[in-house]
């Protein structure tokens, strides 16, 4: 493959088919955390890429933001041990609370629950699976980009837009892949 050191990780297959980027090694996480870093420690384990690219869909936070955006900064949303005294999203005797790699881009806040109103951690945008693969690359000192199609507005009708918009970043994400791996 022409681009076996760059691996792109989807959740699903609905949100970015193997056909819409022939030649690029793409694999799907399957949804939630638990499963993304899953995933990911086996491409890390098996491929050893130099750079790991995240696409998928997410619930916008941030006011007037659509389309296809960069997101590179990374938090867990739904790790709550506040009565331990530590602060909402923060894990419990891990000194990293935030993930980034160096990139202008959007806050994402990662859990393990469907958004359908604003969360108590401040993000940008809402997703399921972009924290734990952030995680992996940065212990793992692997290069991570992330892209994010915001499918729906992380409210009461989310469900509703999620699976309406849940295919309609693909052509975007083609561009700003094939852009960014033309540019590195």
């Amino acid at each position: 493959m022409a681009h076996a050191k760059k691996i792109i990780l989807v959740a699903l297959e609905e949100e970015l088919p193997k056909s819409t980027l022939p030649g690029f090694h793409i694999e799907y996480t399957g949804v939630g955390k638990i499963n993304a870093s899953l995933k990911t420690a086996e491409v890390i384990q098996k491929f050893s890429p130099e750079l790991i690219i995240n696409y998928g869909t997410a619930g916008g936070l941030a006011k007037n933001l659509h389309g296809l955006v960069e997101v590179s900064h990374f938090l867990q949303r739904d790790m709550d041990a506040r009565a331990l005294g530590f602060s909402l999203g923060q894990t419990p005797f891990d000194p990293v609370l935030t993930i980034s790699f160096g990139r202008t881009g959007h806050s994402c806040g990662t859990g393990d629950s469907f958004v359908t109103q604003t969360p108590g951690v401040e993000t940008d945008v809402v997703d399921m699976e972009a924290y734990a693969i952030a995680k992996a690359c940065y212990l793992k000192r692997i290069d991570f980009v992330c892209y994010k199609f915001i499918s729906d507005g992380a409210n009461a009708e989310a469900s509703l837009d999620w699976t309406e918009n849940v295919n309609k970043g693909r052509r975007l994400f083609k561009e700003k892949v094939l852009s960014f791996i033309e540019n590195t």
